[in-house]
């Protein structure tokens, strides 16, 4: 039996608009659901992001559903698996809308990773599957 896969992660953000126009808008991921003031989730490939306000949150409960509360304080991160061509076309992208890049290296292991801001702060990178992964890009 392998592991399990994962179906969600949850990043936080204030500002849900920015987020919306950061993910939707620059990164190009579909809103499943948005509920004003608390939530906007996306696709992204086989899984959600879910993007919270942590005010919102951090108390609450899932309602009529027995979901604990949640929460997170500070940055948070997240990586998405592109190829190297891909991660070129990323890099090219989000520099072209303004978006600074921390940085872009390779791993001992020659993986290439970029890793970059959303406008909550949380740190996103771009990184070839072969860091984790051997062999694959």
């Amino acid at each position: 039996m392998s592991g399990p896969a994962i179906l969600e992660a949850a990043l936080y953000a204030e500002d849900l608009d920015a987020a919306e126009a950061f993910y939707a808008g620059v990164l190009g991921l579909e809103v499943v659901l948005r509920k004003e003031g608390a939530h906007i989730f996306f696709r992204c490939a086989g899984a959600i992001l879910l993007v919270f306000d942590p005010r919102a949150t951090e108390n609450q409960s899932g309602g009529a559903l027995p979901v604990p509360p949640h929460g997170a304080q500070g940055a948070g991160h997240l990586c998405l698996a592109a190829s190297g061509a891909e991660i070129d076309r990323w890099r090219a992208r989000l520099e072209a809308v303004g978006i600074a890049i921390e940085a872009d290296f390779r791993w001992p292991n020659g993986a290439r990773s970029l890793y970059l801001r959303d406008p909550a702060g949380n740190s996103l990178e771009f990184a070839e599957p072969r860091l984790w992964f051997d062999g694959k890009d």
